[in-house]
């Protein structure tokens, strides 16, 4: 069993196509289950943000598990395999293990640094437990992740600056009233955790009022009442009144999290002219995207920030974040395939103990009046002899497992003993490949992908 990630970022794929392929939260379960069904896929978690979808799953076959992700994420996203697969990347093996401890870093972040993706992992990792797809493989690996995401952020100044994707698209909203927010009346439409982010972030840069709408009235009424607790005044609402707030409105962030518009072209029928900034964190988009095209208003959504951050870096921070997942990496799949030959031990031991059971059951027919405690002596002293014969090869062979061809040592003790060749530690296959290398493989390719 090896791991696999298929995914796709704001690295690999345009806000466009990220939008076919989004997830929503009511979407997880139906897709983790579909995976599941998979004859390769034995365990599965799907982290899916603001600018990420990402399958880890735990595979018996490199091509097979990723036909059966691929085509999952493909008939999700209504697109051909083959579309879907010129956005895709994919990370097998140790390969897997270091790309979800950079994620998990913040390393592959549309805002390098950003610690949001530590809870979006934590979320993924939960639901993946509460569905019953996560198992042993993908709980130790999400743990260790976790831990590497706190390592990074604790030794680094990677994310100093306490930047995020809404930090960032509020800069840029910033920059169109003159480099500051102070003052400004904010609508915000969803109150859901990056809502949550979004009003801190506003509440910090001075907004005059922030008014919550949300589909559910209660959690508005929570976000507006922390809001006014901090000191800024704030209203909730329903979505019904989008069109009367954004009439004496400077700015709307919109971060719902549904799947389609919520905001369309009719909530600005009431505008006078007044200029408007509107910051869209949904994928898919939350506002039509017609709204940019009308008088006084300016867009701010992932397309922008995904053209205005792609080649953001931290300089010497990054460097050492890299180091140190460099080095998890190693640690955890040296440990990996140091336990994955415990199978291999354990069945030299029993090939051992079956032998020595063997012997003194013939030397108690040959010798039937032996002197108890002749055979009680005799006894220790074979054990003895057998553990210390068996004492180096095993240690030795747990040490050189840990080395990228450590599984080459137990199988050379499995064939020099005749060990069950189906000892899980036989199981373990170190594959890597790219998407379209994967798919061309494949027999039925020429029916298409």
């Amino acid at each position: 069993m090896s791991v696999l990630v298929v995914g796709m970022s704001h690295r690999s794929a345009p806000v466009g196509v990220l939008e076919r392929a989004a997830v929503s939260v009511d979407d997880v379960p139906k897709l983790l289950d579909e995976m599941m069904r998979g004859t390769h896929v034995s365990e599965v978690l799907l982290l899916s943000t603001c600018n990420r979808i990402e399958v880890v799953a735990v595979v018996d076959a490199f091509h097979g598990g990723l036909a059966d992700v691929g085509e999952v994420l493909a008939r999700h996203a209504g697109l051909p395999l083959l579309e879907l697969t010129e956005h895709l990347y994919v990370h097998y093996a140790g390969s897997a293990v270091q790309h979800l401890f950079a994620v998990a870093s913040g390393l592959d972040s549309m805002v390098v640094g950003e610690a949001q993706i530590l809870g979006q992992l934590r979320a993924a990792y939960a639901t993946a437990q509460e569905l019953g797809t996560a198992g042993r493989v993908l709980h130790e690996l999400a743990q260790h992740a976790l831990h590497v995401g706190k390592l990074v952020h604790s030794r680094t100044g990677i994310d100093a600056a306490g930047a995020s994707v809404v930090s960032e698209a509020l800069s840029d909203a910033a920059g169109v009233f003159g480099g500051a927010l102070a003052g400004t009346r904010a609508v915000l439409v969803g109150a859901g955790a990056m809502g949550a982010l979004a009003a801190a972030h506003l509440r910090r840069a001075g907004a005059a009022e922030i008014v919550v709408l949300n589909r559910s009235l209660d959690r508005a009424e929570r976000l507006a009442a922390t809001t006014v607790e901090n000191g800024v005044p704030a209203r909730a609402g329903t979505l019904d009144l989008l069109a009367a707030e954004l009439g004496g409105a400077d700015l709307l962030v919109a971060c719902t999290g549904a799947v389609g518009s919520v905001v369309g072209l009719d909530a600005f029928g009431d505008r006078t002219g007044r200029p408007l900034v509107v910051v869209d964190l949904g994928l898919p988009r939350d506002v039509d995207a017609a709204v940019a095209e009308l008088p006084g208003i300016t867009v701010v959504d992932l397309a922008t920030l995904q053209e205005r951050l792609s080649d953001d870096a931290r300089g010497a921070s990054v460097a050492m974040a890299q180091e140190i997942v460099a080095e998890e990496a190693q640690s955890y799949l040296a440990a990996q395939r140091s336990a994955e030959v415990t199978p291999t031990v354990t069945a030299l031991r029993k090939r051992a103990a079956e032998v020595i059971d063997a012997e003194l059951l013939r030397l108690d027919s040959r010798l039937p009046d032996l002197d108890d405690k002749v055979r009680h002596e005799f006894t220790r002293s074979v054990h003895r002899v057998v553990d210390k014969l068996l004492h180096t090869p095993t240690v030795q062979v747990k040490r050189l497992a840990e080395g990228p061809d450590g599984d080459s040592y137990a199988a050379a003790l499995r064939t020099l003993f005749e060990l069950d060749p189906q000892a899980p530690a036989a199981m373990a296959v170190q594959r890597s490949g790219d998407v379209l290398a994967a798919l061309e493989a494949r027999p039925e390719r020429e029916e298409g992908r």
